[in-house]
């Protein structure tokens, strides 16, 4: 059994900052890509950023300069800090990670349940 927990949103006033955490935990053989997703009502899943296990990063444009994914390998642990947060930055952010379990030869998607940041003033 493999899971992923968010944790660090909430409401925040325009220009100010957060930051989310998501720890996979269970049988994990090794943590491949991570990365960030966020959804509104009506709206596709988007990429926000997404970390490979060697770091390196990709960010949706909007963004750019803003927004900084890292991971802690040893935790199992991808990060994402955000600052000069915008209205339309508001969403749920989900996690994903790509996942080989215990026993396993291929690597599966997982997704975090999904945590609430709202910008607003």
């Amino acid at each position: 059994q493999v899971q992923l927990v968010e944790s660090g949103g909430g409401l925040v006033q325009p220009g100010g900052s957060l930051r989310l955490s998501c720890a996979a935990s269970g049988s994990i053989f090794r943590v491949n890509a991570m990365g960030w997703f966020r959804q509104t009502p009506g709206k596709q899943r988007e990429l926000v950023a997404a970390i490979t296990s060697g770091g390196s990063t990709t960010y949706a444009d909007s963004v750019k300069g803003r927004f900084t994914i890292s991971r802690d390998n040893a935790k199992n642990t991808v990060y994402l800090q955000m600052s000069s947060l915008k209205p339309e930055d508001t969403a749920v952010y989900y996690c994903n990670a790509e996942i080989v379990s215990v026993g396993m030869r291929v690597p599966l998607n997982y997704w975090g349940q999904g945590t609430q940041v709202t910008v607003s003033s």
